[in-house]
């Protein structure tokens, strides 16, 4: 059993930290791999990127935004209640190096995976200019810490509450137009991913993207999470979750994430309708 030790709510209750116990992961994890959890027996497994790793302290920390059944699930857990099951790190960690100039992209949750990356690449000595936006203010998570981790933060929200009134892409093209960016890391939801990757490729600069397919073991056992990169197939769980942001097939990725989409919306219907009821 893995323990919640500290939990908050985020952007207005739809999204959820949970730090949790787990030494053997945290000693070992690096920025840019996933662990898979369960609240319960019979619970689905759902894989989430570390948003922190604690090795002092023995902890992990996941950020998640409620969709579904199992994420209702997991935001029912209280500090002190435990997920039955903890699996990782898995996947492929981040490749750090120093660049010089560099841009971190997030987009609503993504941010959450993007911030032991942004940090990291700070550390190691790039020059990093971080942008993160969401479609409203109050759903923006993560500034203070993102602030932290990066040289120059920039924030977009799409209505205009908050920061630059439009998308992160509008002011990744303006940091791409002064020139000398080395690299690009995007993470978020994938049409952000596929517009960051367009403009990225029209400015020659290297991009690195984090991508979100349905996964089952993720050990490549399954091949659910199975992604086309440069026309080949690619396991997520095992060969990523990270690739070249210019070689991904993102209009596959979306058809796939929404193959059980409304399956999905009914399960979670359904669940809250009876337990609201009793």
């Amino acid at each position: 059993m893995f323990k919640i030790v500290r939990r908050e709510e985020m952007a207005e209750g739809t999204v959820i930290l949970n730090e949790i116990e787990a030494p053997a992961i945290a000693k070992k994890a690096l920025p840019g791999q996933f662990v898979i959890l369960k609240a319960g027996e019979d619970g689905e497994r759902i894989p989430l990127t570390m948003a922190y790793t604690d090795k002092d302290n023995g902890t992990i920390t996941i950020i998640y935004m409620v969709v579904g059944k199992s994420t209702e699930l997991f935001k029912e857990l209280q500090v002190g209640d435990s997920f039955t099951d903890v699996i990782g790190p898995l996947g492929k960690a981040t490749h750090l190096e120093k660049l010089g100039k560099v841009i971190c992209v997030g987009g609503g949750t993504g941010v959450a995976v993007l911030h032991p990356i942004t940090r990291a690449m700070k550390e190691i000595g790039n020059d990093v200019t971080c942008i993160i936006g969401a479609r409203t203010k109050d759903l923006l998570i993560l500034e203070e810490q993102m602030t932290e981790a990066s040289h120059d933060l920039r924030v977009c929200t799409d209505d205009g509450s908050y920061g630059h009134h439009g998308f992160v892409t509008d002011v990744m093209k303006e940091v791409l137009e002064q020139g000398d960016v080395k690299q690009v890391v995007a993470i978020g939801p994938v049409p952000m991913m596929k517009a960051v990757s367009n403009i990225t490729k029209e400015f020659n600069v290297p991009t690195l993207v984090s991508l979100n397919p349905i996964m089952v073991d993720g050990t490549g056992m399954c091949g659910g999470c199975r992604v086309s990169v440069a026309g080949e197939t690619k396991f997520a769980c095992v060969d990523g979750p990270e690739f070249d942001g210019h070689q991904v097939d993102y209009d596959e990725l979306m058809l796939r994430l929404q193959a059980y989409l409304e399956d999905e919306k009914k399960c979670h219907n359904d669940y809250c309708t009876i337990r609201d009821a009793q």
